[in-house]
């Protein structure tokens, strides 16, 4: 491929609790996991970094309102069950996901609501942003969980920060059928490509 050394992937929130069985399972996770570890395998050489974002939430809080409140039921819209608790197996990558070519790991939502990879940040602190441009990326494939919220989110970052995005198709998984429908319209709205 022609841009080969300048284009990255991302892999949005591939985590036991987004997985089926997780606390916010979605239907087919488990699949996509499997399928980004083919993914990764067959084209890591094409891509320059190779970014896995982790939702990372603080224990004993309620995530600056992003968990419900006790006594509360969550909306799933802006409130959601507790999820991806640093120092619970849910915040760990799903079994399927094979790490071995991931090149940095980002770690979003401590103590704060935060679905966007470009709201976390690498052990040393580096946005994905950074990671991107040190890395001279002006490409991004991104996959991962779900269609609908932290994929959504972090494939239209991608756009406001000036990068070209493709949605790799078969690689991701959303929570519903409507909003994952309106949030590929969405996406290619902001000039993503889907498909």
């Amino acid at each position: 491929e022609m841009n080969a050394p300048h284009r990255a992937l991302v892999i949005v929130d591939v985590q036991n609790d987004f997985v089926e069985g997780g606390s916010l399972g979605v239907a087919g996770g488990n699949d996509v996991a499997a399928a980004i570890s083919r993914h990764v395998a067959a084209h890591a050489d094409s891509y320059a970094a190779v970014v896995a974002s982790r939702d990372w939430h603080d224990p004993g809080s309620t995530n600056g309102g992003h968990f419900h409140a006790r006594g509360e039921e969550p909306d799933f819209s802006t409130t959601w069950p507790a999820h991806c608790v640093s120092s619970d197996s849910g915040s760990d990558y799903a079994p399927g996901l094979d790490l071995a070519h991931v090149t940095h790991h980002v770690r979003k939502g401590m103590g704060e609501p935060a679905y966007s990879a470009f709201e976390g940040v690498t052990e040393d602190g580096s946005t994905l942003a950074e990671v991107l441009s040190e890395h001279d990326v002006t490409e991004v494939d991104v996959v991962g969980i779900a269609t609908d919220y932290c994929v959504r989110a972090t494939v239209l970052d991608a756009r406001a920060a000036g990068l070209a995005v493709r949605l790799l198709p078969g690689l991701h998984a959303g929570v519903a059928d409507a909003t994952s429908a309106t949030a590929l319209d969405e996406m290619r709205a902001a000039g993503a490509v889907t498909a």
